[in-house]
């Protein structure tokens, strides 16, 4: 037996259900552990999300002062599309746990988008502003738009998400769409969504 309220005193409710959605598909039989949830609170919330956000608010507040200044994205309007379309039809027929699949695969898009345009490369020439601000206007407006998507699996999570870009606590689903990111001022470098834990004793 696993008590989920023993769980939640280590991880917090919003991790617990993320790993209950994310492990198990809704209305069938899997496997649970307590070994499964530490490495998907590490894995996935605390490095693919929680980096992201650590890592996007840092850069805004040391390459422009906190500021998100307003510009294009660089991902392509179909990414968004498909996002909004697939995760809504997927929660339409409670594929829970193919929901959650769409959202992270965009959370590994940005990342890997992270990766691929090295803004920290960028914040050392001058002559490349323009393109940094793009940069992480995308991040931003990539992030806003998974606060959104995750809301319903991480409703302590996302609010604290949007408030660390300096965006609407708005989560009605139109929002997940590109380009919707507001300008902000005050970004400071977001503190740990999910920090670390000591596996429990049962997981070690």
């Amino acid at each position: 037996m696993i008590d989920p309220l023993d769980l939640v005193d280590v991880y917090g409710a919003d991790a617990v259900r993320y790993w209950a959605a994310r492990s198990v598909s809704f209305g069938q039989d899997g496997s649970a552990s307590v070994d499964g949830l530490h490495e998907r609170y590490e894995r996935e919330l605390g490095n693919d999300l929680g980096n992201l956000v650590s890592r996007t608010t840092a850069m805004l507040s040391k390459y422009r002062d906190g500021e998100l200044p307003v510009a294009e994205s660089l991902l392509p309007p179909e990414a968004f599309e498909q996002l909004n379309r697939d995760v809504a039809q997927r929660l339409d027929v409670f594929d829970l746990t193919g929901a959650l699949d769409e959202i992270w695969e965009f959370v590994r898009s940005l990342n890997k988008f992270v990766t691929d345009t090295k803004p920290w490369e960028l914040a050392k020439d001058d002559a490349k502003a323009a393109e940094l601000d793009r940069v992480l206007y995308t991040l931003a407006d990539g992030l806003r738009v998974v606060a959104i998507a995750l809301s319903s699996y991480l409703p302590e999570t996302a609010p604290r998400i949007l408030e660390a870009l300096g965006q609407s606590d708005d989560l009605a689903w139109s929002g997940v769409a590109r380009g919707q990111t507001t300008a902000a001022r005050g970004i400071e470098a977001a503190q740990p969504l999910f920090p670390r834990v000591e596996a429990p004793a049962t997981a070690a």
